[in-house]
């Protein structure tokens, strides 16, 4: 992405001007695929909605600064970079922390980006931690489903998606997080978001335990590499003939 670019979005949606923003968004652009990139700023963008929403101020009542780096890697676990054995959200707030400590950031602001970045996919407890964890999940819960959208001021989503369309979004990202598991079936364990979607992809009755462990078992053998036929026997990870993932709840369907 060039500066031009960069300099342009920055300034027709008023996001944070210091050199950690700038950091963030370009390390964010130039690590992930752009329909992240584009969700990731629409994600501030509609966190700091909610917070004028609520009479919060930034400096005083939250730091923007953080939740805008909160904001623009909170999928960094799904960049090439942060793919590790963990589910993506961990594995993204474990790359996020050394991004913000290579930088300087002190530690107790690294500990809140982290929570900020784990918990994004955790209803119910995001909302009960900081005020930056909590905006960064409304945020990002706005722009995949919805979330609070009657709260945003009016026009505020088609200015941001015109700037920044969605690029088939909720149908790209899950594929990215699927991938991810078929690749590494640890990253999707049951309990977790990425094995709640596993388990939404399998044939009716499966469980994604049993799935993982069959999966697991063969990748483990010396010089087995599934094929197409094998993963379809033993539950393959993509949706049945025919399916795609239901959207029917986003806010703004793919444009």
């Amino acid at each position: 992405m060039s500066t031009d670019a960069a300099r342009s979005v920055f300034e027709r949606l008023d996001l944070p001007d210091t050199p950690l923003a700038w950091d963030a968004y370009l390390h964010a652009a130039q690590e992930t695929a752009a329909f992240v990139h584009h969700h990731s700023v629409r994600s501030y963008v509609f966190a700091r909605a909610h917070a004028r929403n609520r009479d919060l101020r930034p400096g005083s009542d939250y730091d923007d600064e953080l939740l805008f780096a909160s904001c623009m890697l909170h999928d960094i676990g799904l960049s090439e970079q942060g793919n590790g054995d963990q589910r993506f959200e961990v594995d993204g707030a474990d790359v996020a922390a050394a991004f913000l400590r290579e930088r300087g950031v002190e530690e107790h602001r690294i500990a809140i980006a982290w929570d900020a970045i784990a918990l994004h996919t955790s209803e119910g407890i995001a909302s009960r931690k900081c005020t930056v964890v909590a905006l960064t999940q409304a945020g990002i819960a706005t722009d995949i489903l919805g979330a609070q959208r009657e709260s945003l001021p009016a026009g505020l989503a088609d200015e941001v998606h015109a700037l920044l369309p969605r690029m088939d979004l909720a149908y790209a990202l899950s594929d990215a997080i699927l991938n991810q598991a078929k690749a590494n079936p640890q990253k999707a364990s049951p309990m977790t978001f990425p094995g709640e979607l596993l388990r939404s992809h399998l044939p009716y009755g499966a469980h994604p335990a049993d799935t993982i462990n069959t999966l697991a078992s063969h990748r483990a053998a010396d010089g087995i590499e599934l094929n197409q036929d094998q993963l379809t026997r033993h539950g393959d990870l993509t949706p049945a003939v025919g399916a795609r993932h239901d959207e029917t709840n986003m806010a703004f369907i793919d444009r």
